[in-house]
């Protein structure tokens, strides 16, 4: 079930409110003694982080659960950057549950999200500390966002106390709100340079347009570099997947794409997704100041649209 992204939190006493965490989503599945922990795409996440797999082990046979591998910092807060270093940051790699989908062999998601996690409390016990219950807070909005803001983090999700799982869909029962300005955008192309790429070209999906928002040449260091070129590099395209390309625009700085400057360019199959930290969003819809912070190979390039929120 995913989140819509809102402008405004709800509040209200229908709903409840979760961190939010900064990681890859993942689900894990215990069936006949075996565990498989995958992203939404179906990617199985069982050779990146054996050790959350063999903490699932407490899980019951026959068993779904939803939730998200998270880096924490050494002020225990998420860190996506941190996620990238997880051969030698694995002590710092958790997997926080928030939703039980399946129990015993027993299907949940037509039951409540109050009733869900009443189960989850009660069925679920966890030996190992990589392992933990994500948190819900029965606050008002304004004193969730208020509390988020004071320990920096990325922000809040709220949901719908009597919510059903569904599975894929983005319904508003389930919303996200961002504190902090950082995205999925969508790697359309890059400009060639030092270890592959001098800058991604990035967007956001506006129903069928994919629309160029920043070029990102900051965050990088020659090892990430080469680790993402590895990932785009088989992608290569002659067709240009942004529908706004090129700028006729002047840009205060100076990072427009115009025609000339489009020639330096090589385009991609718009199917990799890119964790973006930026300054602000400008008024022709630009990224002011946009910052590399990691791949996400969990997120469907399609599903990637914009995100607001406020600093």
């Amino acid at each position: 079930m995913d989140c819509a992204p809102v402008q405004k939190l709800i509040d209200g006493p229908g709903w409840i409110y979760e961190i939010k965490l900064d990681g890859y989503r993942a689900v894990a599945v215990k069936w006949s003694g075996s565990i498989d922990l995958f992203s939404r795409r179906n990617k199985s996440f069982n050779a990146q982080y054996p050790y959350i797999v063999e903490s699932l082990r407490d899980l019951p046979d026959g068993t779904v659960v939803d939730g998200e591998i998270v880096a924490l910092d050494d002020a225990g807060r998420p860190n996506f950057n941190l996620l990238s270093q997880f051969r030698s940051r694995a002590s710092s790699i958790c997997y926080f549950v928030f939703d039980l989908l399946i129990c015993q062999d027993r299907g949940l998601t037509r039951l409540p999200l109050s009733d869900r996690r009443e189960l989850m409390n009660s069925h679920l016990n966890f030996y190992s500390p990589r392992i933990r219950i994500a948190e819900q807070f029965n606050v008002s909005g304004t004193n969730m966002l208020a509390a988020v803001r004071q320990q920096q983090l990325e922000g809040v999700i709220g949901k719908r106390k009597d919510s059903f799982y569904e599975p894929g869909k983005r319904t508003g029962a389930w919303i996200k709100y961002r504190v902090n300005q950082s995205q999925e955008l969508v790697i359309g192309g890059y400009i060639p340079g030092p270890h592959g790429f001098d800058s991604l070209i990035v967007g956001y999906y506006r129903g069928e347009d994919l629309i160029y928002v920043a070029r990102v040449r900051n965050g990088f260091v020659p090892a990430s570099r080469r680790q993402v070129f590895e990932k785009i590099r088989h992608l290569v395209s002659p067709t240009i997947p942004f529908v706004n390309l090129p700028d006729t625009h002047k840009s205060r700085w100076g990072d427009e794409l115009t025609a000339e400057k489009m020639e330096e360019c090589v385009w991609l199959r718009p199917e990799a997704v890119a964790q973006i930290e930026f300054l602000e969003w400008t008024e022709a819809d630009r990224l002011r100041h946009s910052k590399f912070a990691g791949l996400r190979d969990d997120k469907d390039a399609r599903g990637v649209v914009k995100e607001l929120g406020s600093i």
